[in-house]
C-alpha cells in the first residue's frame, strides 16, 4: 500500500486499528470495542504504545504476542519505509546529536540515528509527519532518509543521547584537551594551560553513570576504558566477545577514570603502578551489583577494567550453570563428603568461581563455618567468612591457611593453588578433616593430577586426600528467540565427527543455527552455559595416581569409568540444541583416544 499521497498528520489511533483489522492481524470486533473504548484518547501516548499494552495476540501464524517491537516492524512495513532497531552501542552520540537541536528533535519526536557522507538517517515514528524534512534539507546539504523505530525507544534515547552530548562537551568545555601525564607521547600545546578535569564535576558523573547504566543493560561482564594515541575507547565484553562501545576525547576519559578510582577507594594521583579496587552499586530497578575495578599503566595513560558481578549467579542452581543431571549428582555427591580436595580446572574466564561460589553458597548452613581465600575477593557473600590474599605484607595463599587452620572451620576455599607451599598447606587442611575447594589451571581434569605431582606433591598424598577433579568451560549459547534448526550439510558431518572423535557418537537428526534478532543484538547467541568434565577418584585411579602413572593411562581408566570429555559433554549441549559445533571446538580442547 503505498501511502505518499497521505496528508501532513500524526498517526491516529483509529487508523491504526483500522490498517492492523485490514492486514488480518487483529479480530475486527475486538478492535471496534477497542476504539469504542477509546474514543476520547487524544493521542497523549503514541497508538501503536496504546495498541501494544492491550497484549492482543496475533492472527497471523505464528500467532505471537503484538508486542511494540512487533508492532513497530508492522508500521514500518504498512507506511513503506524501513525499520530500525536503536543500538545504543551502535550510534555516535557526538555526530548524530549535532544534526538538530534537542529542543527540534523533541518537537517533532524524531532522532538523527546515523550520519553518512551523502545522507543522514532520521528516526521517526510518525511516517505521515513530513514538514520538519523540508525544513531540514536546506541546513543539513545531504539526503534524509526517514526510519520507523520505536516511539518508546525514541523518547527515551532522545533524553541519553543530548544528555551525553552535553556531558561531554560540558567536560571538554572545563578542561584541558590534551592526553595525561602519563601519556609517553604527550603532546606539549604551547599556551594552554595544564587544567585537569574535576573528577567530581557533575557532566564526568553523569557520562560514568551512563556507562555503568548501558553495561547492566547490555549483560556486560567486563567494561574497558582504554586510552589510545589520540581518543578514548570504552569497550564491552558480552557473551565472551568484546564489543566497542564508544569513543570519546582523552581528557574525558581521563576524568572518568579518576572519578570511578575515586569511588572504588584507590590512589588517584598513582597512575604509575597497577591498581585494585571495588565499588558496590545498584541498577535501576534496584538490583545490587559488585564492580571489582583493575588499572593498568599503558603507553597512553591508564587503562581500566571493571568486572561485572551479579549476585543472581550465586542463586541460580547448577542445572542453570549448565550441568546435566548425571553431572550435577556426581559434583554433589564429591562436594557433600566431610574431608578431603575437590579441585576445578580451567583458564581464566571458564566460570570457575562462580562454579565454586554456588557450590559454598549451597554448603553454607548455619551449622558449618565456610571459610575462604582469595586474590582478589570476587563476590562479597555475607554466608562465607571471606579473607583477602595480601602478599606485599607477607600475607600468601599457605599463610592464610595456616591461619585458617586457627579459626575452626569446615569448608574451605582456596581462589588458586599456585606453588607447593599452597598445595602442601592444602592437603594438611584436608588430612586434618577439612573439606578444601581450589582451583588449578589446566586443560583438563586429568591434567590437575599431573601439574600438582610435577610442583612436587607426593604422588601417595594426591590419592589419599583428592576426592575428586572437574574441568570446566563456558559457551554461548543459542538465543532462543531467533534459532533455527537447519538440514544437515556436509560440512556439519565432518565437523561433528572432529568433535566426537573417537566417541563415534551418531550424529544427532537436528542442529540448530544462530540467525541474529533484537533480543540477541544480531549475534544468534544470548548467554553462556558451562560443559563440565568430571573425575571422581576411584579406587583404581587412586592406585594409578599413587604409582604416579602417566597421564594417558590415567585419562583412559577415567574414561572407562564414564568421565565424558569436554567435547562430549559439550556434543550433548549441540544435541539438546543450546549451542553449535563451532561454540564447542573453539573452547573444548581437543579429545585423546578413548582406549
Amino acid at each position: 500500500m503505498n501511502h505518499a499521497s497521505h496528508k501532513e498528520h500524526r498517526l491516529t489511533l483509529p487508523e491504526t486499528v483500522d490498517a492492523l483489522v485490514a492486514d488480518g492481524l487483529v479480530d475486527a470486533e475486538e478492535a471496534a470495542r477497542f476504539k469504542q473504548e477509546r474514543r476520547y484518547y487524544k493521542g497523549e501516548v503514541h497508538p501503536l504504545i496504546a495498541i501494544a499494552e492491550q497484549r492482543w495476540k496475533s492472527l497471523q501464524p505464528p500467532h505471537r504476542v503484538l508486542d511494540l517491537d512487533g508492532l513497530t516492524q508492522w508500521l514500518a512495513k504498512w507506511s513503506g519505509l524501513d525499520y530500525f532497531h536503536i543500538d545504543p552501542l551502535k550510534i555516535n552520540f557526538s555526530a548524530v546529536t549535532e544534526v538538530m537541536s534537542n529542543s527540534y528533535a523533541t518537537r517533532y519526536r524524531i532522532l538523527p540515528v546515523e550520519v553518512k557522507s551523502h545522507e543522514v538517517v532520521i528516526a521517526t515514528a510518525e511516517p505521515f509527519q513530513r514538514a520538519w524534512e523540508a525544513e531540514m534539507l536546506p541546513i543539513l546539504r545531504k539526503d534524509i532518509r526517514r526510519v520507523i523505530s520505536s516511539p518508546d525507544d525514541i523518547t527515551r534515547y532522545q533524553v541519553e543521547f543530548y544528555n551525553l552530548a552535553k556531558s561531554i562537551k560540558g567536560a571538554l568545555g572545563k578542561g584541558d584537551v590534551t592526553g595525561g601525564a602519563a601519556n609517553f607521547e604527550q603532546l606539549v600545546e604551547l599556551g594552554k594551560g595544564n587544567k585537569q578535569f574535576d573528577a567530581n564535576d557533575q557532566h564526568i558523573v553523569t557520562i560514568v553513570d551512563w556507562l555503568w547504566q548501558y553495561a547492566f543493560e547490555q549483560r556486560a561482564s567486563d567494561i574497558h576504558v582504554e586510552p589510545r594515541r589520540d581518543l578514548g575507547i570504552v569497550r564491552f565484553r558480552i557473551d565472551g566477545v568484546l564489543h566497542q562501545v564508544y569513543q570519546m576525547p582523552m581528557a574525558v576519559l581521563n576524568a572518568m577514570t579518576s572519578r570511578i578510582k575515586i569511588l572504588g577507594r584507590m590512589d588517584v594521583v598513582e597512575k604509575r603502578r597497577p591498581q585494585d579496587g571495588r565499588i558496590k552499586t545498584r541498577t535501576q530497578d534496584g538490583q545490587e551489583v559488585e564492580l571489582r575495578l583493575s588499572t593498568l599503566p599503558t603507553a597512553f595513560g591508564e587503562k581500566l577494567v571493571m568486572r561485572i558481578f551479579d549476585p543472581e549467579v550465586l542463586v541460580r542452581d547448577f542445572s542453570e550453570l549448565g550441568f546435566a543431571d548425571d553431572e550435577a549428582k556426581t559434583w554433589h555427591s564429591m562436594s557433600a563428603q566431610p574431608n578431603g580436595i575437590i579441585l576445578v580446572t580451567g583458564p581464566t574466564g571458564s566460570g570457575k568461581t562462580v562454579t565454586l561460589y554456588s557450590t559454598l553458597k549451597q554448603l553454607a548452613t548455619p551449622e558449618v563455618n565456610v571459610c575462604t581465600l582469595e586474590d582478589p575477593i570476587e563476590m562479597v557473600e555475607a554466608a562465607f567468612n571471606q579473607v583477602q590474599i595480601l602478599p606485599d605484607i607477607g600475607m600468601g595463599f599457605a599463610e592464610g591457611i595456616r591461619s585458617l587452620m586457627r579459626q575452626d572451620p569446615d569448608i574451605i576455599m582456596v581462589g588458586e593453588i599456585r606453588d607447593l607451599e599452597t598445595a602442601d598447606m592444602a592437603i594438611q587442611a584436608a588430612l586434618t578433616g577439612h573439606l578444601v575447594l581450589s582451583t588449578l589451571h589446566t586443560n583438563d581434569a586429568p591434567s590437575a593430577m599431573t601439574r600438582l605431582i610435577d610442583l612436587g606433591v607426593p604422588p601417595y598424598l594426591l590419592s589419599a586426600t583428592v576426592l575428586g577433579v572437574m574441568a570446566q568451560r563456558l559457551v554461548r549459547t543459542l538465543c532462543p528467540h531467533c534459532k533455527q534448526p537447519g538440514g544437515l550439510r556436509a560440512e556439519d558431518e565432518a565437523a561433528w565427527t572432529a568433535l566426537v572423535a573417537p566417541w563415534k557418537s551418531s550424529m544427532p537428526t537436528q542442529i540448530y543455527r544462530p540467525v541474529g534478532c533484537l533480543e540477541c543484538r544480531m549475534t544468534g547467541y544470548k548467554g553462556r552455559i558451562g560443559i563440565y568434565e568430571i573425575m571422581p577418584m576411584s579406587l583404581d585411579i587412586k592406585k594409578l595416581v599413587a604409582g604416579g602413572v602417566e597421564l594417558s593411562k590415567l585419562r583412559e581408566q577415567a574414561m572407562r569409568e564414564g568421565m565424558k570429555p569436554l567435547r562430549i559433554a559439550g556434543a550433548k549441549k549441540v544435541a539438546a540444541g543450546l549451542t553449535t559445533i563451532e561454540e564447542i571446538i573453539k573452547v573444548a580442547p581437543p579429545m585423546f583416544d578413548a582406549g
